[in-house]
């Protein structure tokens, strides 16, 4: 079964800033490399892939994800492709990571959706708009408030 997880960011935790969002999705890509999946995130633009990219280099060695942006990297790509809208992920990517605060989605191209929901009230709005989506291609569906420290 298809599901798609929605993760509720609160207006008063560190994942509201974008460094802590960054290492919020960070701490997801290693969870969910580690039990062997392959996955894309989609970042809105560019830069904010470039940005998020830069930001899983800087992490300490013993944490390292391999990763590369769409189109560079070695042929089958690495546990982690970083994309954006528009652009397509390789074939072989079982989860997304959806970061894009666009209408959007992900139904029947993957079978598992991360999604976020974010403090501020127009994108919450889009967020819900996705998650009908999701609900009406049949998606198994859960939100999950973040508890997640670094420190």
């Amino acid at each position: 079964m298809n599901t798609a997880t929605f993760y509720i960011i609160k207006e008063d935790s560190e994942q509201a800033s974008l460094q802590g969002w960054f290492a919020y999705v960070h701490f997801l890509c290693r969870h969910f490399t580690t039990q062997g999946a392959k996955l894309f995130v989609n970042c809105t633009d560019r830069s904010e892939a470039e940005q998020l990219a830069e930001h899983f280099w800087q992490i300490e060695p013993e944490q390292f994800v391999a990763h590369n942006l769409v189109g560079e990297g070695p042929k089958n790509g690495t546990p982690v492709e970083i994309g954006f809208e528009g652009l397509k992920p390789s074939w072989n990517r079982q989860l997304v990571i959806n970061l894009a605060n666009s209408h959007s989605t992900f139904a029947h191209s993957f079978g598992q959706v991360v999604d976020f929901v974010p403090c501020e009230e127009k994108a919450k709005q889009v967020a819900r708009e996705r998650y009908k989506i999701y609900r009406q291609a049949g998606y198994q569906l859960q939100t999950i408030e973040i508890q997640h420290s670094e420190s």
